[in-house]
């Protein structure tokens, strides 16, 4: 026996989980009118989807940094997806705002944690599957980043493109918006650390190498090699040390310099920095 599936039916599944009206009524016809049921065949379909385009390359999306009301806790994480079309979408920077806003209210610290929390009647994970049968591509939560301190501020660039956390030592309203302005220079500067003792020893043996590589290539005597090399270090992490480099608002001064001129003693603690494109 045939079940008769309406549009009134159809719609209410459509609002349910945002898939297309011609999904939704094959779905209901699948699971002869029963919602649960629907939802569940979506959600397989998404399933299949997902494993056909896992080794697709997710390279645009949203990129979203947000923190909690007292502006001690934050979030930024990248909702990564195949094409600029679906990144510049209102439906898809909803969903990452969405998953954005289970990220605060969770606490999760990861991804994984992040993907087992609930987000309705379904797991963030299941939503971003359910979304991947929807929209056809791959889609995941990629560049989470957590900071929780004295104080922590948000800062999204370029429509999405870049998402930044701040955190300070001390706070203030000044400090707030100062925070703000460290956080538009690491969306721009993209530092590697706060400052030189945080920088990787992978980081740090590479630039000595490419010093050493630059040095010899120039024909410089070999016994001056080293000290050569250190000097490119040296240059590498001025320029790439967040609290080392050039305030890019006022160039008289380092960030490390402009924050202590806010509010005394105040040390710029990490950054948490989100993006695409990648």
């Amino acid at each position: 026996m045939s079940v008769t599936i309406s549009a009134a039916d159809v719609n209410k599944l459509r609002q349910i989980t945002g898939a297309g009206m011609m999904d939704c009524k094959k779905a209901l016809t699948a699971a002869e009118g029963s919602f649960d049921g629907a939802i569940e065949y979506l959600r397989k379909q998404g399933q299949k989807v997902a494993d056909k385009r896992q080794d697709r390359e997710a390279s645009e999306g949203a990129a979203i940094a947000k923190t909690n009301s007292e502006n001690t806790y934050g979030v930024t994480f990248c909702l990564s997806c195949e094409t600029d079309f679906v990144a510049k979408n209102a439906d898809f920077v909803a969903l990452a705002n969405s998953i954005m806003d289970v990220a605060l209210a969770s606490g999760a610290k990861t991804v994984e944690e992040l993907l087992q929390q609930n987000m309705g009647d379904m797991t963030v994970g299941d939503k971003l599957t359910e979304q991947i049968g929807r929209i056809g591509e791959k889609l995941e939560v990629s560049d989470y980043g957590v900071l929780s301190g004295e104080l922590v501020v948000p800062y999204i660039h370029m429509g999405n493109r870049v998402g930044v956390l701040v955190q300070l030592s001390q706070c203030s309203e000044e400090l707030t918006e100062a925070a703000k302005n460290v956080a538009m220079q690491v969306a721009a500067m993209k530092p590697v650390a706060v400052d030189e003792s945080l920088v990787s020893q992978d980081i740090i043996n590479r630039e000595l190498e490419m010093g050493k590589e630059l040095a010899i290539k120039e024909g410089k005597p070999e016994n001056l090699v080293d000290k050569i090399a250190q000097g490119y270090l040296s240059r590498y992490l001025k320029e790439n040390t967040l609290t080392n480099q050039l305030y890019v608002k006022d160039s008289s001064k380092t960030v490390k310099q402009y924050i202590d001129s806010v509010q005394k003693g105040t040390l710029v603690v990490a950054f948490k920095r989100s993006s695409t494109g990648k």
